[in-house]
């Protein structure tokens, strides 16, 4: 039988098969959602989640807990997270009944130029080495939220990180397969890996109990001398010398002069409840144009895993997509047309485009890889925090400075090097951004604090949940458990856009009658291995007094309350 018979084949069985006989809830659904009424956090790490609920108990806030558990993912969970990447969150006050937004990513070193790239024959930035090193900004992302939200001390949030560094934790099947992809790769290139994340000379194996004593000093270090001994005493020292000693341009200066910006998010309507995003650098927003051209559709009278469910939403994804690469960028450099973009006079003029019938072409962006940490906490006094945070590329650069136990981002990768682009590279700018936080408040209160990690999958995802439990009435745990399409473009081997349709990915669980629609439609379908995210969420019944929690099945998440 050809590949192709043997594909479709998989495609006929395994598109009828569920994981388990529920007694209530959805066919796909793998359990109930958590309730409970006075606290929930909601991470891809349960003991991440047991340390966020430890701070809630202690009397901490939403944000001391999503703290705590960053910190103790950073650990853990090294292959997505960590203190040498950005941070992005969305917080609702419950005192002053608002939302706050902040943009916690680091610029681009000030002494390298796009001049450098072009005269040393770069037309991409690489994806490791220390060239792609942008200044981390999650630890003054973290003294900035607890300024502003936190009631504990920063030495008792992290702590239990520290604890865990010292003693030790179990690695769990998730992130021992992504250790042992990661680490013997790195270790071949780059000093310090090995030493870093083996134990007696081999890669954690599922179950094996690790110990990161490095980082446990650097977090110590930290939580007694303040966001300033990472960017401005000892540790930032030892950052720039290493990165110059590896050929790099990031300096000390430019961590010296990091700051974390305060940053009004963005929404938009749909069907009667208003989703927030953060603007640019980020994609956020390419969430809140693709819900805005799918508000001129009867999505639920299709049903959900129809083949018109399926083409007009990969349709709008194709159309915000396209207005992402051409537009999206750091604020601070070019000026990007926010409000014009989430419109619903421009979502019109968008969808017009689209044909019932048929694919479209699109010019497709550079696709961009996955893996972050997502995490979602609720107090007892009403506040919320969506909060999300990443090296970029899994580990990050490669790039590990000797004694602290992390890797460096590799974020810069971003920037374009073609003259004239919204994101093309400038010293002390902020790159294009994949990871964003999402909220939802329904007649301006708290409704849902949800994200979902994943690369160019994050806005997909984002929408996709929506739809799911507005359209297709899902409570929030089967919103997250309900099959994933996932849509990219092709792009060239130096990332340039490239013209085409593109290939729809779907999760086992679509029939075949909806795949073939949609073939015969002009879509391109296929399998793909782990680009559907990673989700969690937390859902608010004002009504109960109650909170709903929800976590992603595909990782090793868990939502637990109390």
């Amino acid at each position: 039988m050809s590949r192709f018979g043997v594909v479709w084949s998989l495609l006929m069985v395994t598109s009828t098969l569920v994981g388990q006989d529920r007694i209530t809830g959805k066919p796909w659904a793998t359990r109930s959602e958590v309730i409970a009424q006075h606290g929930i956090a909601a991470t891809s790490h349960p003991l991440a989640t047991q340390i966020a609920l430890d701070i809630l108990k202690k009397g901490g806030t939403a944000v001391d807990a999503a703290i705590a558990a960053n910190a103790a993912l950073g650990l853990m969970e090294p292959t997505g997270c960590g203190i040498g990447g950005d941070l992005f969150a969305i917080v609702w006050d419950s005192q002053t009944q608002q939302l706050y937004g902040l943009n916690a990513s680091g610029r681009s070193p000030k002494a390298l130029t796009l001049e450098w790239f072009k005269a040393n024959g770069y037309e991409k930035i690489p994806s490791y080495g220390p060239l792609p090193v942008t200044v981390p900004g999650c630890v003054d992302g973290w003294f900035e939220l607890h300024k502003k939200f936190g009631k504990l001390p920063m030495s008792e949030i992290l702590a239990p990180a520290i604890q865990y560094a010292e003693e030790g934790f179990p690695v769990t099947e998730l992130i021992a397969y992504y250790l042992n992809l990661s680490v013997p790769r790195f270790a071949k290139q780059f000093p310090n890996v090995w030493e870093t994340w083996t134990i007696d000379g081999r890669v954690p194996q599922k179950g094996d109990v690790f110990r990161n004593p490095q980082l446990a000093q650097t977090y110590r270090r930290i939580a007694q001398e303040g966001r300033d001994v990472f960017y401005k005493g000892d540790i930032a020292r030892t950052i720039a010398n290493f990165i110059r000693d590896q050929g790099g341009f990031l300096s000390y200066e430019d961590l010296a002069a990091h700051r974390s910006e305060w940053v009004k998010p963005v929404s938009t309507n749909y069907r009667g409840y208003d989703v927030w995003e953060l603007p640019p650098n980020g994609q956020g927003i390419a969430a809140l144009q693709m819900l805005n051209i799918l508000e001129g559709y009867d999505l639920a009278s299709y049903g959900f895993g129809s083949p018109e469910h399926i083409h007009y939403f990969v349709e709008a994804k194709k159309l915000a997509f396209e207005d992402r690469a051409k537009y999206y960028a750091d604020m601070d450099f070019s000026d990007v047309p926010v409000d014009w973009l989430i419109s619903k006079e421009y979502a019109a003029q968008r969808r017009a485009l689209i044909d019932d019938h048929r694919a479209g072409k699109y010019e497709a962006g550079a696709i961009s890889a996955g893996e972050t940490i997502y995490l979602t906490v609720a107090d007892q006094w009403g506040n919320m925090v969506s909060l999300i945070q990443s090296n970029y590329r899994g580990m990050g650069s490669g790039m590990v400075p000797p004694g602290l136990g992390f890797m460096l981002q590799d974020r810069g990768e971003l920037f374009s090097l073609k003259e004239g682009q919204a994101n093309t590279y400038v010293p002390g700018k902020r790159p294009f951004h994949t990871i964003i936080p999402a909220f939802v408040t329904k007649d301006g209160q708290p409704f849902m604090s949800f994200g979902v990690m994943g690369g160019d999958f994050q806005p997909q995802g984002h929408v996709q949940i929506l739809i799911n439990i507005i359209d297709f009435g899902m409570n929030l745990q089967e919103a997250g458990d309900a099959p994933r399409i996932a849509h990219h473009g092709s792009s060239t081997p130096t990332g340039q856009p490239a013209r085409g349709r593109g290939t729809i990915t779907l999760e086992s669980g679509f029939s075949y009658e909806t795949i073939r629609q949609l073939m015969r439609m002009g879509h391109q379908v296929g399998f793909d291995l782990g680009s559907y995210g990673g989700y969690q969420a937390i859902m608010y019944d004002a009504q109960r007094g109650i909170y709903i929690g929800a976590s992603e099945s595909r990782k090793d998440g868990q939502a637990a309350g109390y």
